[in-house]
């Protein structure tokens, strides 16, 4: 498996938010949110900000997308999308892994409580629960130079 990155450009607008959507589709809770607000948010971010984004290529095809966003002090992982067909083969990993062998920054994201397979996934990667936000998400991070934790 070779991975490889490619800036995102206007053409992967409508897949990244088709994945976005389908994501707080599964684990929001919309009892206490707006969903056609939530959704309109993530249009104009996706729009605004798709030069900001990566396109992650698995042997040439499309697997997925990363936004990564500095902070300063810290670097966030905004957005990291796998496409299903590439999930559970060690591509989420890979992409992780590079980012955190390059940054010389704490990484941090936001992530679904409820998203139980990318809990694993980030928690076998050395990251941490630094925080709740509201009652569905959470803050995770991960430490420069802990990356060497054991996978399976």
């Amino acid at each position: 498996m070779q991975i490889t990155y490619l800036p995102a450009d206007e053409t992967d607008i409508a897949p990244i938010l088709e994945q976005s959507q389908a994501l707080v589709e599964r684990y929001e809770d919309f009892s206490t949110i707006d969903k056609k607000e939530v959704f309109s948010w993530l249009r104009r971010k996706t729009e605004k900000r798709i030069g900001e984004y990566t396109r992650i290529l698995c042997d040439g095809e499309t697997a997925g997308w990363i936004r990564a966003c500095d902070h300063g002090e810290k670097l966030e992982l905004d957005d990291l999308f796998i496409l299903e067909p590439f999930q559970n083969r060690g591509t989420g990993t890979a992409v992780l892994q590079k980012y955190l062998a390059e940054s010389e920054k704490p990484i941090f994201f936001y992530v679904f409580a409820r998203n139980s397979g990318a809990l694993r996934l980030y928690e076998r990667l050395g990251f941490r629960v630094r925080e709740r936000v509201g009652e569905t998400r959470l803050i995770m991070e991960q430490m420069p130079g802990k990356q060497e934790s054991p996978l399976p």
